[in-house]
């Protein structure tokens, strides 16, 4: 409770000098017309890092900088403090006599941590050869009534980490740098995508049907037209409706939503790159998916091809490996999937090998999930596994060669899937089938099957060209390219429980 009290008094101390500042005539919440900053404090750093005392003496470089302030020291006429804007921070030398008398007293001996202010003056080194700058004049801009965490080496507690997005920034440059670095890597990703000749488009995020993915919806209600609608769980169908209306070449960047668990990899809302390319198959998405990574690699990476992630290398450069999904089961345990046999023998291998499974479960259903538990884990570099089972993929083609199998693969870095895709299944007949076939799986308690689509199947029917298509979590993208081993670190507002 004396933590909560001192808190408060805290900030009624901060509110009185508001107060104090009016009584002045200062402005505590000042427009932009008041002070515009003409230099960020990176660009100083740079400019001058080789410029020594006398050097900088000489050169009498004056700047008009602004930012937040993050220390403050010194007594009587002297002060320094540390000001920090969105590049970095850099020290500031106050005296009296240089910016006067009645700015020094209510606007810098009055400063509280937190509050933005405005310094023109010159720059300088000290002779500990810190870069500095000398104010000649000062401005208030912004009061902070709040106070900013005390932690001399950073903000560390996780709830106000992703609960108080702002304060992290603040305090933590090194989060601050995850997000900058993930607006350049969605940024590359797009400049991928334009220079192929994509098209980026947009489409609903509320939809009559929560379709194109496996997972269970959010749901809401429309109240004009009395309806409930489903906030998106994928971007699929409506992108190949646009690629059955001629645009061979789409993609989008947006928010999907899933009524599901939260983890280290999950969030009920994420970002999502879907790609569809008409004449594609899914080989030449795997080419698509490899050179993506390179190519942003290359952007936000300074060209270095191999990133470190949870401490182990990984290498995207090269040509990434391409496994079958029953060759990469048996090369980890022996167990050959090749044969044909009926789904009681496949429950009956998931027995013996102590793999879960629901006695509702089919042969496809089985291999997934023995791959889901022998094999994904070891999928440490970079690895494209295809021909999912069909029971588990409605919306892919089927394979011509096996029919038990289809052409999808997804692809895994680090242990965990990145992204997922196949060649397009075009027949709407086969395609009617297999929304049959997901209907009863719900109705044998599946929640996350799909739902059958007709306005899609009408789509379908107008007839979609031979297309391969592309899934990617963003999120999971940053993660990897961060360092970052869980998913609300790259999300400024991931979804928290209410307190």
């Amino acid at each position: 409770m004396a933590k909560d009290n001192e808190l408060n008094d805290q900030m009624q101390v901060r509110r009185d000098k508001v107060e104090m500042l009016k009584e002045n005539g200062y402005q505590p919440y000042a427009s932009a017309d008041a002070f515009k900053p003409e230099q960020h404090f990176q660009e100083l750093q740079d400019e001058y890092k080789d410029d020594d005392k006398e050097t900088l003496e000489t050169k009498g470089v004056k700047v008009k900088v602004a930012g937040r302030l993050m220390s403050k020291r010194g007594k009587g006429k002297v002060g320094f403090g540390d000001l920090q804007d969105s590049t970095g921070r850099i020290q500031l030398y106050i005296r009296r006599d240089e910016v006067g008398e009645d700015d020094y007293r209510a606007i810098w001996k009055k400063a509280d941590l937190g509050d933005i202010i405005g310094i023109e003056g010159e720059v300088m080194r000290t002779d500990m050869g810190e870069l500095t700058v000398r104010a000649e004049r000062i401005v208030h801009l912004t009061k902070s009534l709040r106070p900013l965490p005390k932690d001399h080496f950073g903000l560390k507690d996780q709830e106000i980490i992703y609960r108080d997005r702002q304060l992290d920034l603040i305090m933590n440059r090194d989060s601050y740098d995850v997000f900058v670095k993930r607006s350049k890597i969605i940024t590359a990703v797009r400049e991928f995508l334009n220079q192929n000749d994509y098209l980026e488009v947009e489409t609903p995020v509320l939809h009559n049907l929560a379709g194109g993915a496996s997972a269970r919806p959010f749901i809401t209600h429309h109240n004009a037209l009395d309806m409930d609608l489903y906030l998106r769980i994928a971007l699929e169908l409506h992108l190949k409706r646009l690629v059955v209306g001629g645009m061979e070449r789409v993609y989008e960047i947006g928010r999907v939503f899933r009524n599901e668990g939260i983890d280290h990899t999950h969030n009920p809302e994420f970002t999502e790159l879907e790609v569809y390319t008409a004449y594609y198959t899914m080989y030449d998405v795997m080419d698509l998916v490899q050179h993506m990574f390179q190519y942003v690699a290359d952007k936000v990476n300074d060209g270095n091809r191999t990133v470190v992630y949870d401490g182990k290398e990984i290498h995207l450069d090269g040509e990434w490996p391409r496994v079958h999904m029953v060759d990469a089961i048996k090369a980890e345990t022996g167990v050959d999937f090749w044969p044909e046999m009926s789904d009681e023998e496949a429950r009956a291998l998931a027995e013996k090998h102590h793999v879960p499974y629901k006695e509702t479960d089919t042969y496809g259903h089985i291999v997934n999930n023995f791959f889901e538990e022998f094999v994904e884990d070891t999928l440490e570099q970079p690895t494209f596994i295809y021909g999912h089972p069909k029971a588990i993929s409605p919306l892919a083609r089927g394979n011509e060669e096996d029919t038990r199998f289809t052409d999808r693969f997804e692809f895994f870095v680090a242990g965990h899937e990145y992204g997922n895709a196949f060649t397009e299944l075009s027949d709407p007949i086969d395609q009617r089938e297999r929304f049959e076939a997901q209907m009863e799986e719900k109705a044998n308690g599946n929640d996350e099957a799909q739902p059958l689509d007709e306005e899609f199947l009408r789509a379908l029917e107008v007839g979609m060209p031979p297309t391969g298509g592309l899934g990617i979590g963003i999120d999971r993208m940053v993660m990897l390219f961060t360092d970052r081993q869980s998913i609300r670190d790259v999300l400024l507002f991931p979804t928290m429980r209410n307190k």
